[in-house]
């Protein structure tokens, strides 16, 4: 929906975009009819408002949530839903393809029910980019990028087929071809329009992405982030997102970098006040002087990571310097008035005359103060300076696995591993992949261009990394590979390894492909902390690679200073980086770029004209992707011999009857985590393990270890992921401490199995499940399979100190009952072991959100734990949401009812 059906509030008038007439729902009006005054509201909060005022239609959207969310309480926002009706969904292929294959799926039930079929189909525009596939087999030679494009269609090609098939069965879907760039990216260079026009009404762009880094866009003053996979469906299908009023923290920028800073320093420095300050369901809107001095793709970069700093997302208002970036990327000249005049109109454009917004709570960081940075060696939001890197890294080798260490002994500290005789040996801290990747980076030419002048400059001085480091470069864009050989910096990159192998995610979603077998067998036989270094996002444990414990997130100068190290247990501001051609030590700091060198080269290289070329025909030049055929119709035709894409079992037993909500009890624990639980360690999206059960499972229908892929890729079929639920190789179990990867005890046997084998077997004996953590649980990526294989593995309620709002949000979506410990109880406190026998008490069909409820844990000598615990369903609608099942099976219901 994106008019309402009437125009209630007088608000509908009409403004010249440049090119003609459009209509436009004037927020003014609220403030002259004497509703509210809104001039001082949080940009973020007037787009809401927008979206509200335009969808009023007295029965979804009504009178009070227009009033009540235009007099927002900036210090205490009402806890009122606000229904959204949102312009668009995007989505990349790891969690779009499970999305399809939930609406194929939903298409069949609806005939199974007696409905018709064709309504499960987006009635919004969804665009799915492909990028989330390629992986580095190929790295260091001049075919790579060429090389791993086959492998990516050969591994791919039943996900790409089934994909063919849904861009010609459902009806406003586009699919952008693989190697075109990174979803979060193209959508930042391409597909957002900052404003739309359709009916002839002007709107402001609004989106949710199934992937919790869609927050990219909030740079670009686009309102938008990310949601689970079954959100998403429910959107794509018409139905509003209903969120909290939410809280909003102002985040004051003022002064400048200094010389020698980045915008990954910068971003790692905001990721880390915000976190620490705890802006978990919250907004985070950036305002003050210092806007003028972060450039739109450096916005981009602080905003990819508000799942890192916990946010709902982090917003940047439409000012001059949007414009200017919608006309540097090859926007047409219409596009760029209607945007700049319909913000004008609405008061939605900043400048440094605009009042500062009324915000919840206010935080702010002097620019000038910041310093290079990278984070890790687990979490991106425990940022290390790099001149505190030697000594971090030192102090996180003996520290405890608790205190996210590694927990070394003295006498291990000083191991060593031979690579060859050809090579010198390695010990803790060696750097195994250097990779430049993922969108939060190689959208932004500032850092893009400084590690290739910081390459030029160090083949010049005969630098190169060691062998044993595994270098690549995925480029956001094919934008960049332009622009990078514009600047002449391109062939250095090259010569020191940082050659293009794919334009996709790659390395910080775990495609980081294996490393060389002599490398992998000297990390093995030293039982080293090896390293990785990489631009991305994410480096929580598991993730970038099975072989690199300590995992380092970094801008791509640094990247490519750390792959010449070797190293990271170095201190780059006093230790030289290597020895140049003539024997002469080499500091870091003769070799960085400076800032003018840097904004020269942009000034050269970095061209409208780039862009244009791009994304001239970005859904129809690839000829791998035009040539998979396609088939099938209105249904899609499942295959039980597929080993990526299976009718999944979530409306197999389904009926058009609501049952009440039933009383839970006798639940088994499957497994008790501690804090900083991520959607990575509940589902991982890389290496299948060969003897894991997912692994077995594959090798039982006959494929081969080389042609496993990862679990990303199979995320279309449950049969692969149920399996691969809890599979993290460093997910550490409490009930089985010393232990780590996906094992429990099974009660009351008090035998040790796989997570899965023991799944099944309380499966078998008709017993439901429980899951205990601690804090920040399922905090990272939105990744819906973290919800549907718990609730395929039998599991029924989980309760933990605090969640991620994604994650809660998806269990609820998927009908698990997710359930928060009173402040200061945990497991630990409570004398919970995983021996218990859990009922919850009180629980029916009269439920409210977030009211509490007695759960009694029942020992094995007979004693009972009773305590509280909050019912962390939100807001009405999931209450009505976890009676149905879930999300889809009410959006099914109500589909085939109407039809």
């Amino acid at each position: 929906m994106t008019t309402s059906n009437t125009d209630f509030f007088g608000a509908r008038d009409t403004f010249d975009t440049g090119s003609g007439k459009a209509a436009i729902y004037r927020l003014s009006q609220l403030e002259k009819k004497g509703i509210a005054k809104i001039d001082r509201l949080p940009f973020s909060i007037k787009v809401l408002l927008e979206s509200v005022l335009r969808s009023y239609d007295g029965h979804i959207v009504t009178e009070d949530d227009v009033k009540t969310l235009a007099n927002y309480n900036a210090k205490s926002p009402a806890q009122v839903e606000v229904p959204l009706h949102l312009a668009r969904v995007i989505m990349q292929d790891f969690t779009g393809v499970p999305a399809i294959v939930d609406l194929a799926a939903m298409r069949s039930a609806a005939q199974r029910l007696g409905g018709d079929p064709a309504k499960i189909n987006p009635l919004i525009p969804v665009d799915l980019v492909i990028d989330h596939s390629v992986q580095v087999d190929y790295y260091g030679q001049a075919n790579a990028l060429r090389l791993n494009a086959d492998i990516e269609f050969e591994r791919n090609r039943e996900r790409y087929e089934f994909l063919r098939w849904g861009q010609q069965a459902f009806d406003n879907f586009r699919v952008v071809p693989p190697a075109t760039g990174i979803v979060h990216q193209v959508n930042l260079e391409y597909l957002a329009k900052v404003v739309l026009q359709r009916n002839g009404v002007a709107f402001p762009d609004t989106l949710v992405g199934c992937d919790s880094h869609t927050t990219m866009i909030n740079g670009l003053g686009v309102v938008g982030w990310g949601v689970g996979g079954i959100e998403a469906e429910a959107v794509m299908l018409g139905q509003p997102l209903y969120i909290l009023t939410p809280k909003v923290v102002g985040f004051k920028l003022h002064g400048q970098l200094r010389e020698g800073v980045t915008a990954t320093d910068l971003t790692l420095t905001v990721t880390q006040i915000l976190r620490k300050h705890g802006v978990v369901d919250k907004f985070v809107e950036f305002y003050g002087k210092g806007l003028d001095q972060i450039g739109l793709a450096d916005r981009a970069t602080i905003a990819n990571m508000s799942p890192e700093y916990g946010a709902t997302m982090g917003y940047f208002p439409i000012d001059f310097e949007t414009i200017n970036y919608l006309r540097r990327t090859g926007r047409s000249n219409e596009e760029v008035m209607l945007v700049e005049r319909y913000a004008k109109e609405q008061g939605l454009f900043r400048s440094d005359s605009s009042p500062d917004p009324e915000f919840t709570e206010t935080l702010e960081l002097d620019l000038s103060i910041v310093e290079p940075s990278l984070a890790g060696p687990k979490r991106p939001q425990d940022k290390v300076t790099v001149s505190a890197m030697k000594r971090s890294f030192a102090q996180s080798l003996v520290a405890s696995i608790n205190d996210r260490g590694f927990g070394l002994t003295e006498k291990d500290l000083d191991r060593k591993s031979v690579i060859s005789n050809q090579q010198p040996a390695i010990g803790h801290g060696a750097v195994v992949i250097a990779a430049i990747t993922s969108c939060t980076n190689t959208s932004n030419p500032s850092v893009m261009l400084g590690a290739g002048l910081l390459a030029k400059k160090a083949v010049e001085r005969g630098l190169k990394p060691p062998a044993y480091v595994k270098t690549s470069m995925a480029p956001g864009s094919k934008v960049v590979t332009e622009y990078l050989n514009a600047a002449g910096v391109m062939p250095y990159l090259e010569q020191i390894g940082f050659g293009v192998v794919g334009y996709g995610c790659t390395t910080c979603i775990g495609n980081s492909g294996p490393l060389p077998d002599a490398v992998t067998n000297a990390i093995n036989d030293g039982n080293l902390v090896a390293a990785a270094v990489l631009s991305g996002n994410r480096n929580f444990e598991g993730r970038v690679n099975p072989m690199t414990k300590a995992n380092y997130l970094a801008s791509p100068p640094l990247v490519v200073a750390y792959a010449l190290a070797g190293t990271v247990d170095i201190d780059l501001t006093t230790e030289p980086i290597g020895v140049d051609k003539n024997g002469k030590p080499v500091m870091l700091k003769e070799i960085w770029p400076t800032q003018k060198e840097v904004s020269d080269a942009m000034a050269q290289s970095v061209k409208p004209e780039m862009f244009k070329k791009s994304y001239g025909n970005v859904f129809g030049e690839n000829a791998q992707w035009n040539e998979i055929p396609i088939t099938g119709g209105e249904l899609y035709e499942w295959n039980e011999a597929s080993t990526y894409i299976q009718e999944p079992p979530f409306f197999d037993d389904l009926t058009l009857e609501v049952k009440p909500i039933q009383p839970i009890s006798d639940l088994r624990v499957l497994a008790i985590f501690g804090d900083s639980i991520t959607t990575d360690h509940i589902s991982p999206a890389s290496n299948i393990a060969e003897n894991s059960p997912a692994g077995l499972y594959l090798k039982s229908k006959g494929i081969q270890k080389k042609d496993f892929n990862q679990y990303g890729t199979r995320r279309g079929n449950d049969r692969v992921m149920t399996r691969g639920t809890f599979a993290n190789i460093r997910i550490k179990n409490l009930m089985v401490p010393g232990v780590e990867g996906g094992a429990t005890i099974k009660y009351p046997e008090a035998k040790h199995m796989t997570i899965y084998d023991a799944a099944m077997a309380y499966k078998a004996e008709g017993r439901s499940l429980m899951v205990i953590a601690g804090k920040e649980y399922g905090s990272g990526s939105s990744r819906d399979w973290a919800a549907k294989g718990p609730y395929l593995q039998g599991v029924r309620a989980v309760i933990v100190e605090s969640f991620e709002r994604i994650h809660r949000s998806n269990l609820v979506g998927m009908g698990i009952l997710p359930l928060q410990f009173k402040e200061g109880q945990n497991a630990a406190s409570l004398g919970l072991t995983g021996k218990e026998v859990i009922d919850i008490v009180g629980f029916d069909d009269n439920l409210k959100p977030r009211q509490d409820i007695t759960i009694k844990a029942r020992k094995d000598d007979g004693s009972i734990v009773e305590f509280k615990a909050t019912v962390r369903i939100d807001t009405p609608i999931e209450v009505e949401y976890y009676r149905n099942g879930g999300i889809l099976q009410t959006v099914l219901r109500k589909l085939v009812k109407e039809g």
